[in-house]
C-alpha cells in the first residue's frame, strides 16, 4: 500500500477573475474548488493512475469536511486526524493574474495530534510505500520528517520525500528511496543558480552522498535530471505542450515515478512516468489523469 502524509492539507479555491482591477469589486468568471496539499494531490494522481493510496491529513472545522468528502469522492482510501480546534485552510489561487496565489496558516497541531499520526504510521511493514510531502506548520519541529523515518527503520517501508531546505537534507542520513527537489531548491540548499539540466548534476550525486537512494531534479520548462542509486545519470527535454497550470506538476512527477516504479520496478521507466506525469498535469486545468499522462508518455524519448 501507498500512503501519503499532509500536515497542512487545504481546499483550493481557485477563480478566473477578467479585468481584474485593485481596489474595486470584482466577478469571477470561472470558479473551481479541490482538495489541495502536496501529499493529498500524490493520493490524486496515483489513485488516477490506478494505484490504490491511503491519504493520512489533518483536517479541522467545515473546511476540513469539506476536504475529507472530495478525497473520498477521488477514490482515495481517508484516514484524517481530526484537530478539535480551528479550521483547516483555504488557498486562493487567481488564475488569470499571473498565477497569484493567498494562501492560508492552518490550525496549529498538538502534541497529541503528532502522537495520532505515529501511532496510524506504526501500521505500515514491508513493501509499503510512504510520501512525506510539502511544508509544515510554524508550531512542528523541522525534524519532523526524519523523526518519523527514524520510527520506521528496520521495517523495509520505501519513503519518498519532497520538501526543501532542512526537512530534506535531515532526512538523507534515514536513505530515503526518492527525493525530488527543485533547480531552484537545490540551489538553495547550496547556494549556487542551477539554470541547465548539466549544472544540477554534481549537486544530485552530493544529496546522493548523503544518503539519498535516488534523486528527481524537476525543471519545469527545462524538462528534468534523474539520478539514479547506482550512479547513473539521466537527462530528458520537457515534453512539448501548453502550460495551463502549473499547480501540482511536482506532486503529479513524484505520484507518476511511484506509480511506474511499482508497476514495472524499473527505475528508468519510473522517470519517464515521473516527467510525463508533472507534464501532463501543467497542460491541464486540473491534476492529470492516466489518459492525458499515457498521450504525455508516448512523445518522451
Amino acid at each position: 500500500m501507498v500512503y501519503t502524509v499532509t500536515f497542512n492539507p487545504s481546499l483550493d479555491y481557485i477563480v478566473t477573475v477578467d479585468d481584474f482591477k485593485l481596489g474595486l469589486t470584482n466577478r469571477t468568471t470561472s470558479e473551481l474548488m479541490l482538495p489541495g496539499g502536496k501529499g493529498v494531490n500524490v493520493s490524486i494522481v496515483l489513485s488516477n493512475l490506478g494505484i490504490e493510496n491511503t491519504a493520512i491529513y489533518y483536517s479541522a472545522g467545515f473546511v476540513g469536511d469539506e476536504i475529507t468528502r472530495c478525497i473520498r469522492e477521488s477514490g482515495i482510501n481517508a484516514q484524517e486526524i481530526r484537530i478539535d480546534k480551528g479550521c483547516s485552510r483555504i488557498n486562493l489561487k487567481l488564475k488569470s493574474i499571473d498565477g497569484t496565489e493567498i494562501n492560508g496558516m492552518g490550525p496549529d497541531i498538538s502534541e497529541e495530534d503528532v502522537s495520532e499520526l505515529y501511532t496510524r504510521l506504526d501500521k505500515l511493514s514491508e513493501g509499503d510505500t510512504l510520501v512525506l510531502a510539502g511544508s509544515i506548520p510554524s508550531t512542528m519541529p523541522e525534524t519532523i520528517y526524519s523523526d518519523i523515518m527514524e520510527s520506521l527503520q528496520g521495517r523495509g517501508v520505501r519513503i519518498v520525500v519532497d520538501a526543501t531546505k532542512d526537512l530534506l537534507m535531515n532526512v538523507l542520513k534515514y536513505k530515503p528511496f526518492l527525493i525530488k527537489p527543485n533547480n531552484h531548491e537545490l540551489g538553495e540548499i547550496f547556494g549556487v543558480e542551477l539554470k541547465t539540466r548539466e549544472s544540477v548534476v554534481p549537486y544530485a550525486k552530493k544529496l546522493l552522498e548523503e544518503g539519498a537512494e535516488n534523486v528527481i531534479i524537476s525543471m519545469a520548462g527545462e524538462g528534468a535530471v534523474f539520478v539514479s542509486s547506482d550512479g547513473e545519470v539521466y537527462m530528458r527535454e520537457a515534453p512539448k505542450g501548453k502550460l495551463v497550470n502549473g499547480v501540482g506538476a511536482g506532486d503529479s512527477m513524484v505520484a507518476g515515478f511511484i506509480a511506474g516504479y511499482l508497476t514495472e520496478g524499473d527505475l528508468l521507466y519510473a522517470f519517464k512516468m515521473g516527467l510525463s506525469s508533472g507534464s501532463a498535469s501543467a497542460f491541464s486545468e486540473n491534476l492529470a489523469t492516466r489518459e492525458e499522462i499515457m498521450k504525455v508518455y508516448g512523445t518522451v524519448e
